[in-house]
């Protein structure tokens, strides 16, 4: 798989997925946006990418929760291309606990506001750039908290409401920017388990039958639906749990 000469932008990059994600993308050529809460965190991300593999990454901070966050990232990649070819909604708060008292109200806003506001106000803000690439693509990785009947998961309902919006946004997404050539991709990941393409077992991690979900499976699916020829429009990645 081939990324070479295209622009790719990573929200919540500053660790775990993310972070693999814009990791991999440099890897194979790509340009990367990454941004996290944190523009330190970025700015550590974005080294660790050149020392890798001498990627070109522009780091920015985004609270995907505050909507001028997200518009001065949007702002800022605006000022440093023309276009955006890949964009891959992965920042998103994750709330632990089965009980409505298991949070307070500032974390359910938060949570709620960073995942299903701020991925749209991250697609409306960042739209021009893709509508100025020749092949764009949309990236969302959601969750199979966002599936129906989907009660395995021990997260917060807040997490369930938030992606529950995130999914049926991406659903209508699809269907109105696909006249365009825009695709819209979502993945509906179970829990997974992380890890570094930094270390050396990275490339090395037991994927059998009777193995848990790897970050290396979920980011292939990724890799594998973006590298389509343009008439493939793969809508969703759904998952089977053990």
């Amino acid at each position: 798989m081939d990324l070479t000469g295209r622009t790719v932008a990573v929200t919540g990059a500053g660790r775990g997925f993310g972070r693999a994600l814009a990791l991999q993308a440099g890897r194979l050529g790509a340009r990367v946006f990454v941004s996290a809460r944190s523009l330190t965190t970025a700015r550590k991300v974005a080294a660790e990418m050149a020392a890798d593999s001498g990627a070109q990454a522009d780091a920015f901070a985004c609270d995907l929760a505050d909507p001028a966050s997200v518009r001065a990232f949007a702002d800022g990649m605006a000022a440093r291309t023309d276009r955006v070819d890949v964009l891959i909604n992965n920042g998103a708060r994750y709330l632990d606990g089965p009980d409505l008292w298991d949070a307070d109200d500032d974390a359910i806003t938060d949570t709620i506001a960073s995942g299903a506001t701020g991925t749209l106000l991250m697609v409306k803000h960042v739209l021009p750039l893709l509508r100025a690439s020749v092949g764009a693509d949309l990236v969302n990785l959601v969750s199979s908290a966002a599936e129906p009947r989907d009660h395995r998961s021990r997260a917060h309902p807040a997490f369930y409401a938030a992606k529950a919006a995130q999914a049926g946004f991406a659903d209508v997404l699809s269907h109105r920017l696909r006249p365009e050539g825009i695709r819209v991709i979502s993945l509906y990941p179970p829990d997974f388990v992380d890890g570094d393409p930094l270390d050396p077992g990275w490339d090395h991690a037991s994927r059998t039958t009777s193995d848990p979900l790897t970050a290396q499976s979920v980011l292939d699916c990724v890799l594998f639906a973006i590298n389509q020829p343009r008439d493939c429009f793969i809508r969703s990645f759904h998952f089977e749990q053990l």
